[in-house]
């Protein structure tokens, strides 16, 4: 049965097509190009971050578990191994990415329930309190101010009461790496996009989200911060 019919969430004609004109538009359209290789960079540089962060979302099995900016979908394997009989929901703005994800995790977990889909964060088709957890990894870099809280602010109203969020950030701790990072994202914004770890507390608070825990690492000198939260 799928999903949406099943967990009775409402996808609208509005939200399915409505996808303004912003960066995002662009990021799209690199994520899908760089779909097939993007694996690389993601067992390179961003695994051990992605295990963290499933460690600190508290993920028990049987929960409805939603995973935005699915990339990969590295981490959503890691989220549905965890969650085998529970409901895990991934989306990307990428269709390929979606797609791909899709039919990785469907080879590795067949009676896993699953479904991924190829979704604009900033309007998330569910309804309220849909999901006992959020995990959202490399996104918030990608997104204006504006859209930034768009996008804690729908995170926040698809989580139900006491839901956590989990975010996985590009860290600011390491002064060449955030030299190399300015001048890689002015040259792609839409893929590399800018580093937003300084402002966390304020755009979390912001959005009515208690941080509860936060841990700095590095995997092949690229640094991560996961930052763990509770509606």
């Amino acid at each position: 049965m799928p999903l949406l019919k099943t967990l009775e969430y409402e996808v609208t004609t509005l939200t399915r097509e409505r996808l303004p004109k912003t960066i995002a538009a662009r990021t799209r359209r690199v994520y899908d190009v760089l779909s097939t290789i993007y694996p690389l960079s993601t067992y390179c540089f961003h695994s051990r971050a992605h295990k963290t962060a499933v460690d600190m979302a508290g993920i028990q099995d049987g929960m409805h578990v939603l995973e935005v900016a699915t990339g990969s979908g590295e981490m959503f394997r890691r989220l549905v191994k965890a969650n085998r009989n529970g409901k895990t929901v991934g989306l990307d703005l990428s269709p390929r990415m979606a797609a791909r994800t899709q039919k990785q995790v469907r080879r590795d977990y067949p009676d896993a329930w699953t479904e991924c889909q190829a979704v604009d964060a900033r309007y998330l088709p569910f309804r309220d309190a849909s999901f006992d957890a959020v995990v959202c990894c490399y996104l918030l870099e990608l997104l204006s101010t504006e859209d930034i809280f768009l996008t804690l602010q729908e995170f926040h109203r698809v989580l139900t009461r006491r839901g956590t969020l989990t975010l996985v950030l590009i860290g600011h701790n390491a002064a060449m790496f955030n030299r190399l990072y300015r001048l890689a994202g002015s040259l792609a914004p839409a893929f590399w996009g800018r580093q937003i770890d300084g402002r966390l507390p304020e755009l979390i608070e912001s959005c009515d989200f208690r941080i509860t825990a936060e841990r700095e690492l590095r995997q092949s000198g690229y640094p991560s911060r996961v930052v763990a939260t509770r509606k």
